[in-house]
């Protein structure tokens, strides 16, 4: 069936024609979403409840405002649809044949219902309090309300008649049955057409059948019957038939329905505790029921969490959290209680059991979990904290990062604390999350982690320190040039060579004049020296000086590479006092320094040409 769209309140039923379809089909398709919502409503809340009495009224008035163009509704009932001109304007969900108001009137024996001019709120009124067998007068009737615990066996049809209602009519399967004239049971009725016919065809049919009926006694064969003793056994017969009207299934329709049994039989047992449990807030009068209510409430919240069920939770949470507008005659204990729920949800012991679930289940669902984490409040920081820490998953992991983003940027000393744990894992978490906030004021905190055993905790420390506190002294920075691992030193001196940093010669003259430093590769001493040249500048001219000139028996080779390596960066920093020690090297160094020394004055001096004006060249 095609679903058309929501109908909006007080919206004209006409403006939800689509192009090219039967006005009059999609106008009944709307009015019977209307009466879907009034009856789902009625039965969720109760009929009293302000929703369920808006979608009444709303259906009320357009099926009023149709009745004023037509003179009548007439819908065929099938098992569980409503056809209108051989079309099905209603059909409920597959799963939802409990509450198809379709179904309740097939299993009753209803084959069409009309409804007529001239309907009255409270005629619609009792219709719905005899469809569903709630007590009148609670959806918008006037009238006095009809104590219906002595009428609990009758069925909608024997409700309906004892009301005998001029504005809505019935034709039940009994009534055609009976009046068929061949002693066809409702099965042969179907599969000789007669419940294919158009919707009115039935009350016709009826008419029809009943004035042959009246014909036939008067010819003089039924009156020779009369006079004759056949009529006795004829009346006999009558007397003796039952008026219950036996229904044949086919083997198709038995494997539909076992499969609809199938279906209710395997229905999620929290889903209807909870659908139970919410009706019973909704309508509730007894203060003393609602207390024990909201303490099942709390072992449900319990029940729902260890078992990781969080879309099913997410429902549970909007509910309560909607339950002061849907009750809003709520006592102050019974807010109280309502409240407590709500901040009852950080405590230790499911913040463990979420942990435990998650870490059990590592595909686990996890649609509804975020909800239940943002609804905490800043006291469950620490809790968080702790449920990041022992979390095995990343994907896990990243959804309660995403909560304490949130709620931690302002109430940062969990974080902050977390930083000196010595779970590597935890601590880069916690990291990338400081990295999410980009806020200066943690770069103390992130220093200190450059301490932390872990090389990926140190590196990962070291580039969020260099994004939060970009410039500056970095001295402290010097020390990760001799750690034991190679890609945390080549990322030191990476941050060391942007340039952003100033860092005296005297910190780093202990780390470069030692003879380890000799052993180190060329491509990481010269990176070494290009940090070096960054953040001390000048200052280190006179260390480069003494490397050019310098004559040894020992190391020899190496110390040459590394005076090498300074002309270059001498050449590079092109300042007059490194314009100054390359003259001197190319007087007094050897002959391969001083052949580096020539190319860096011949690079530096090229490079001052360039980078003065064409009137100055000139």
């Amino acid at each position: 069936m095609e679903s058309p769209a929501p109908l909006e309140e007080g919206a004209p039923l006409t403006s939800f024609v689509k192009t090219g379809a039967d006005p009059a089909v999609a106008a009944v398709k709307q009015l019977l979403k209307l009466l879907d919502k009034a009856a789902k409503s009625a039965r969720t809340y109760g009929t009293k409840n302000p929703v369920a009495q808006r979608f009444f009224q709303q259906f009320y008035d357009d099926l009023s405002k149709h009745l004023t163009v037509h003179p009548h509704l007439a819908l065929l009932v099938q098992r569980n649809q409503l056809l209108f001109r051989n079309e099905v304007v209603y059909q409920p969900e597959r799963d939802a044949t409990g509450d198809s108001f379709a179904f309740k009137m097939y299993s009753d024996g209803i084959r069409e219902l009309s409804f007529h001019q001239g309907l009255t709120q409270d005629d619609l009124a009792f219709f719905l309090d005899a469809l569903w067998g709630t007590p009148s007068g609670e959806a918008g009737s006037t009238e006095e309300p009809v104590d219906l615990e002595e009428e609990d066996d009758d069925d909608i049809v024997t409700r309906l008649w004892a009301k005998n209602l001029e504005t809505i009519t019935l034709v039940t399967a009994e009534e055609l049955v009976r009046s068929s004239g061949f002693g066809l049971d409702e099965l042969e009725l179907q599969t000789q057409g007669y419940m294919s016919m158009s919707v009115t065809s039935l009350r016709e049919l009826l008419d029809r059948e009943r004035a042959a009926a009246a014909e036939k006694e008067t010819t003089p064969e039924a009156a020779g019957q009369r006079a004759g003793g056949d009529s006795g056994g004829a009346n006999r017969n009558r007397r003796f038939q039952a008026n219950v009207v036996g229904y044949d299934v086919s083997q198709e329709e038995h494997a539909v329905l076992t499969q609809e049994i199938q279906r209710e039989t395997e229905r999620d047992a929290t889903a209807y505790i909870c659908d139970i449990l919410t009706a019973v807030l909704a309508s509730e009068p007894s203060p003393a029921l609602l207390t024990k209510l909201f303490q099942v409430w709390d072992h449900v919240l319990d029940v729902v969490i260890r078992s990781g069920q969080w879309i099913q939770l997410e429902t549970v949470l909007t509910l309560l959290q909607d339950a002061e507008s849907v009750r809003p005659d709520l006592s102050e204990a019974h807010q109280q209680q309502l409240a407590g729920l709500l901040d009852g949800l950080s405590r230790p012991e499911r913040l463990k059991a979420i942990g435990v679930h998650l870490n059990r289940t590592p595909h686990a669902k996890t649609d509804g979990l975020p909800t239940l984490l943002l609804m905490m409040k800043q006291d469950a920081i620490p809790g968080l904290c702790s449920l990041l820490a022992g979390l095995d998953g990343p994907s896990h992991q990243a959804l309660v990062m995403d909560t304490l983003h949130t709620l931690a940027r302002d109430h940062s000393e969990a974080i902050v604390r977390g930083l000196t744990d010595k779970r590597p894992t935890y601590v880069r978490n916690l990291l990338t999350l400081i990295s999410r906030w980009g806020d200066a004021r943690f770069a103390d905190p992130v220093e200190k982690t450059l301490r932390h055993p872990e090389p990926t905790v140190r590196r990962e420390a070291l580039r969020i320190l260099a994004a939060i506190r970009p410039s500056g002294n970095g001295t402290k920075l010097i020390g990760l040039l001799s750690d034991s691992n190679e890609t945390v030193r080549l990322t030191a001196m990476k941050v060391l060579s942007t340039g952003q940093y100033s860092i005296g010669f005297s910190a780093w003259a202990p780390f470069i004049i030692v003879d380890e430093f000799h052993d180190r590769s060329p491509a990481e001493k010269r990176a070494i020296f290009v940090a070096i040249k960054q953040t001390a500048a000048d200052e280190a001219v006179p260390y480069w000086q003494g490397l050019l000139t310098e004559w040894s028996w020992t190391n020899r080779k190496k110390k040459e590479e590394l005076a090498i390596l300074a002309a270059d960066i001498l050449g590079k920093l092109a300042t007059p006092a490194a314009m100054a020690a390359l003259e001197i090297g190319e007087k007094k160094g050897g002959a391969a320094v001083r052949q580096a020394c020539s190319a860096a004055l011949s690079a530096a001096n090229r490079q001052q040409r360039q980078s003065l004006p064409p009137a100055a060249n000139s």
